[in-house]
C-alpha cells in the first residue's frame, strides 16, 4: 500500500486498538480528516482458521498465533517482579481484542474515589456518571451481551444490547453450593454475539476465543476500523510512529513513523491522539525529548511512565467426583462482584457462609471457571505411558476438573515504572521499554482474601483441590494501566479531564494509561468509553 503520508489532517491517530479504532470512526462519521497509524500489520480475516491451527497445536509457541516477538517487540524487565510483556499483547489492526478474553464490565461508582471510600490512592478526577452515556454507547459499538442482572454493578438506564449467554454447565455445579454459602452468581457482560449483529455471526463455538476468534462473533477493533475507513479514515499498518515533533509554540506538529522500505515520514495534523497502549504510549514520549522537553513530551510532571498498575490473577481447583464438562465453552459466564466493595465482608449461608476479615483490603472479582483443566493433549505429551495405559490415565485426568479464578486490583505506586532500556533496541534503533513491576502488601492481602473465598465455595462444593495461585505465584492479567493518569493538577498528572496532555494543548490519550486506580475488572470497555469521550473532546476543538 502507499504508506506516504497525507497532506495535513485534521487529526492524527497513533494505534489501531480498540482506543484508536473508536476515535477514529467518530472523528471521521463527524467529517473530520483522520489518519491511523499503525506499528504492525493488517490481519486477513481469512486467516484466523490457520491462527486458530496454531494456538490448539503444541509445536507452535502462543506468541506466533499473532506473530509476536523478535527484535521488533524486545523489552526489558528490571524490577522485582519479571514482567512477560509479549505474552498477551498483539502488534496490528485490531491490537490485542484480537485475542482478548471479550468480557466487557462498567467500574463500579467506588472505582472513581479510592482516595475518599478508602483512604488509598487517589480519586480520579471524573466520575462514573461522567462516563455513564459513554459506557452506554461504547456497548452498542461492541455489541454486549449481557442478563444486566448483578445486583452490585452501577446502575443503568437501559438493558444490554444483546441477551446474555447461557450459563456453563460447570455454573449449574457451583450453584448450589454458592446458595448454600450465601454467595450471589451473577451473569458476565461479553462483547461476543449471542445472535447475529452487527453483520457478525453469532457464536458458533469453537472454544479458542483466546487467543482467536476465527468466526468473527467475539468484537475486535478492526471492526470499527474498516468503519473508520468507510467514512473516510486513512489507515496506514507497518508503520511505527518513531517520535512526535514539537514546532516553537510547544504543540505538536507532526508524527514521524518508519515504513517497511527503509524510508521515515512525517504525518502532520492539527490534532494527534495517542491510543497505542500503557506502555507504548509512555515509551513514546520518552522518546520524543527534545531541547524544549529534555524529560520527554508532556512529562513536566516526571509522571510519564510512572504509576504502572495491574490486575493479578487469582484461583484455585482441583477435581469433583462428577463429569464437569470442561472446556466445552471458551469464555467465562458467571461471576461474583459481591466482595468487590466489601471484600471483607461475610456472608450468612446454612453452612457458614464466607467468613469476614477486619483486614486493609482492596477490590477483588471472582470467576467461576469452565475450561479449567489441562487439554488431552497437553496430558498425553507429558505421559510415560503409551497406547492403553495411556487411554485410561487420560480417562481419569480429564474431565472432572473444575477451578475458580479471579482479580484483584494494585494498589498504584510511583516506583512501578516504564523507562527507556538504552542499552537494548528496537528493530528501528529506539531503545525498548523496560518494565519495573512489584507487588505491595495490601494487594497480597487481597490475593490471599480471594483464595479464601475461593476455597471455602470449592470445599462446599465438595472439590479436592489440588492448586491455588495465590500472592507467591500470581500473575498479571496483562492490562497495562496508569502510565500516563489523568488529574486536574499539571504536577500530579499527564493528561487533564478532557484527556488533552497539560503540557501540548494539541495532543490527547485515549488508553488505560490514564487510569488513576485500575479497579478490578476487565478494563476494555472503560478504555472505550474513554476513546468516545476523548473524540467528543477532540472534536469540540477542531
Amino acid at each position: 500500500m502507499d504508506r506516504r503520508p497525507s497532506d495535513r489532517v485534521d487529526v492524527c491517530v497513533v494505534g489501531a486498538g480498540p482506543a484508536g479504532a473508536l476515535a477514529a470512526h467518530r472523528l471521521a462519521e463527524r467529517g473530520h480528516e483522520v489518519v491511523v497509524l499503525e506499528a504492525g500489520p493488517r490481519f486477513e480475516f481469512e486467516s484466523r482458521l490457520d491462527r486458530m491451527e496454531r494456538a490448539i497445536r503444541p509445536a507452535h509457541s502462543d506468541n506466533s498465533v499473532w506473530n509476536m516477538g523478535g527484535e521488533r517487540d524486545a523489552y526489558s524487565s528490571s524490577g522485582e517482579l519479571f514482567y512477560p510483556l509479549n505474552a498477551a499483547r498483539v502488534k496490528g489492526i485490531g491490537g490485542s481484542t484480537l485475542h482478548w478474553q471479550g468480557m466487557v464490565m462498567r467500574h463500579h461508582e467506588a472505582d472513581f474515589e479510592r482516595r475518599t471510600r478508602d483512604g488509598v490512592a487517589a480519586d480520579w478526577p471524573i466520575g462514573y456518571d461522567d462516563l455513564k452515556p459513554y459506557y452506554a454507547t461504547a456497548e452498542t459499538e461492541l455489541g454486549v451481551a449481557g442478563a444486566s442482572d448483578n445486583p452490585f454493578a452501577p446502575p443503568r438506564d437501559d438493558p444490554h444490547p444483546l441477551p446474555a449467554f447461557e450459563p456453563s454447565y460447570s455454573d449449574s455445579l457451583f450453584a448450589e453450593a454458592c446458595e448454600r454459602l450465601g454467595v450471589v452468581m451473577h451473569s458476565v457482560p461479553n462483547a461476543r454475539n449471542s445472535e447475529g449483529y452487527d453483520d457478525r455471526s453469532a457464536c458458533v463455538g469453537y472454544g479458542t476465543c483466546k487467543p482467536v476468534c476465527p468466526s468473527g462473533a467475539k468484537y475486535s477493533a478492526d471492526v470499527h476500523v474498516r468503519k473508520a475507513e468507510d467514512a473516510g479514515a486513512r489507515v496506514i499498518d507497518r508503520a511505527p510512529v518513531q517520535e512526535l515533533v514539537t514546532d516553537d509554540a510547544g504543540r505538536v506538529e507532526a508524527a514521524r513513523y518508519a515504513t517497511p522500505d527503509g524510508e521515515t515520514h512525517r504525518q502532520t495534523a492539527r490534532e494527534f491522539v495517542l491510543a497505542c497502549g500503557g506502555v507504548e504510549i509512555p515509551r513514546l514520549l520518552l522518546m520524543s525529548r527534545s531541547t524544549d522537553h529534555p524529560d520527554g513530551l508532556a512529562n513536566s510532571s516526571g509522571l510519564v511512565g510512572r504509576y504502572f498498575t495491574e490486575h493479578l490473577f487469582c484461583g484455585a481447583g482441583g477435581l469433583l467426583d462428577e463429569r464437569t464438562r470442561q472446556n466445552h465453552v471458551g469464555f467465562i459466564t458467571s461471576e461474583c462482584h459481591q466482595f468487590y466493595d466489601e471484600p471483607g465482608r461475610a456472608t450468612e449461608g446454612s453452612d457458614g457462609g464466607i467468613p469476614g476479615s477486619d483486614a486493609d483490603l482492596g477490590p477483588m472479582k471472582l470467576e467461576f471457571l469452565n475450561y479449567a483443566g489441562p487439554s488431552p493433549v497437553e496430558l498425553a505429551l507429558s505421559a510415560d505411558e503409551f497406547g492403553d495405559d495411556l487411554l485410561s490415565s487420560l480417562r481419569d485426568a480429564y474431565g472432572n476438573n473444575i477451578a475458580m479464578g479471579g482479580l484483584v486490583g494494585q494498589l498504584p505506586r510511583k516506583e512501578n515504572r516504564i523507562t527507556l532500556d538504552t542499552s537494548r533496541t528496537d528493530d528501528h534503533g529506539n531503545p525498548v521499554p523496560d518494565i519495573t513491576w512489584s507487588l505491595d502488601s495490601r494487594t497480597k492481602r487481597t490475593i490471599r482474601r480471594a483464595n479464601e473465598i475461593q476455597h471455602t465455595i470449592l470445599e462446599e462444593l465438595g472439590v479436592d483441590i489440588g492448586w491455588t495461585v495465590g500472592p507467591e505465584n500470581t500473575g498479571p492479567a496483562f492490562h497495562h494501566m496508569g502510565t500516563t493518569r489523568m488529574g486536574t493538577d499539571p504536577a500530579e498528572s499527564v493528561v487533564n479531564p478532557q484527556l488533552r496532555t497539560h503540557d501540548v494543548p494539541n495532543l490527547s490519550v485515549a488508553s488505560s494509561s490514564v487510569f488513576v486506580t485500575p479497579g478490578a475488572l476487565n478494563p476494555t470497555l472503560t478504555i472505550a468509553a474513554l476513546s468516545l469521550k476523548c473524540a467528543d473532546h477532540v472534536d469540540e476543538r477542531l
